[in-house]
């Protein structure tokens, strides 16, 4: 599975266009029945509204699964190109609602393709994104004379520590990426870092800590 960008949080973006209004809601989503759940809300939310145009990517068993719509707009003028959109940039895990006011100036097939992007390009560009990858959370027992030597070696292995409870001894748990479970694995063996002992919980979404 390569790595995706997704959203931190959800984010509104509103653009008008020759009186029509719409308006770009980026929401993350987990699941596909999160993301048909989701839309049916905002369709009740925006019952007045002409159109709500959709397109989501969302991993589930290491799959990706893809769904557009127009809502009603002319084939191809909204979901197909926001949803080629996400595609583009890589974004999964994530959902775009764009609801249209019209203002009853009709904008044309060209006209909406653009109207649409531009809706969903501005909700991107405004959004907090990072990146996740299919990984491990891993707990690992540390003596506290050898925590700050495993601090380093995760730092350096680009492996983020989400937390740590300092009880008898020291006990955190990391985030690491699949590709690197397996080297992770063998420097404990090899006593490359000092563990008193670990756990592997199942595949989850981790987020990739790049450094700079």
């Amino acid at each position: 599975m390569l790595d995706f960008i997704t959203i931190r949080e959800n984010t509104e973006f509103v653009l008008n266009e020759k009186k029509s209004k719409f308006i770009a809601n980026l929401i993350k989503i987990s699941s596909q029945g999160e993301a048909e759940e989701v839309i049916k809300k905002y369709k009740k939310q925006y019952h007045d509204a002409r159109h709500n145009c959709i397109a989501y990517r969302v991993l589930e068993n290491e799959q990706i699964i893809e769904k557009s719509s127009d809502d009603g707009e002319p084939s191809g003028t909204a979901g197909a190109p926001m949803l080629n959109i996400l595609q583009k940039n890589n974004l999964c895990n994530v959902l775009i609602i764009v609801t249209r006011y019209f203002g009853g100036i009709l904008l044309g097939t060209g006209g909406l393709v653009r109207a649409y992007s531009d809706a969903l390009n501005g909700a991107i560009e405004e959004a907090d994104k990072v990146t996740q990858t299919i990984g491990y959370i891993v707990e690992c027992t540390v003596e506290y004379n050898q925590f700050e030597k495993f601090q380093y070696y995760c730092k350096t292995k680009q492996i983020d520590i989400i937390n740590a409870e300092y009880l008898d001894n020291i006990v955190c748990k990391i985030s690491i990426e699949e590709g690197k479970k397996d080297k992770l694995l063998q420097d404990i063996n090899e006593k490359n870092i000092n563990i008193i002992n670990y756990k592997i919980f199942n595949k989850t979404l981790v987020t990739i800590n790049k450094m700079n």
